[in-house]
């Protein structure tokens, strides 16, 4: 059987693009890879995160598809930062508020933002 070789990008739809990649591109410094529309119009920019070759693909439908409406807990993206305490000083600066935390989980110390569009984001901090 063929092995998957990497995991690539994670897709996230959103009812406002720009809103969303303001708050990644401020809270947690991802920078624009590329922008283009899909065949079926669809906004799309990827996010690269630093020291991964993972990326983050936000995607806008177009006009007249139905909004989105993200569930409770259905799914974060968690990043590795070096301290929650100075990453959520360097957050409050920039009016970003921890949502949950931060909580000793074991070998970690992990903590959340909320990011727009009802996602979360979990840092977490490795001892």
């Amino acid at each position: 059987m063929p092995a998957v070789k990497k995991l690539l990008h994670t897709r996230m739809r959103v009812n406002d693009i720009e809103r969303t990649v303001k708050f990644y591109q401020d809270a947690l410094d991802l920078t624009i890879e590329r922008r283009s529309v899909s065949p079926r119009g669809a906004q799309i920019v990827f996010l690269n995160t630093p020291n991964s070759e993972e990326q983050i693909e936000i995607c806008q439908m177009p006009p007249g598809a139905p909004p989105v409406a993200v569930q409770p807990d259905l799914m974060h993206l968690a990043f590795e930062v070096d301290s929650i305490e100075r990453f959520a000083a360097a957050l409050a600066k920039k009016g970003i508020a921890l949502s949950d935390g931060p909580t000793d989980a074991g070998g970690s110390i992990i903590a959340f933002i909320d990011a727009p569009e009802g996602y979360e984001i979990e840092l977490v901090e490795r001892k």
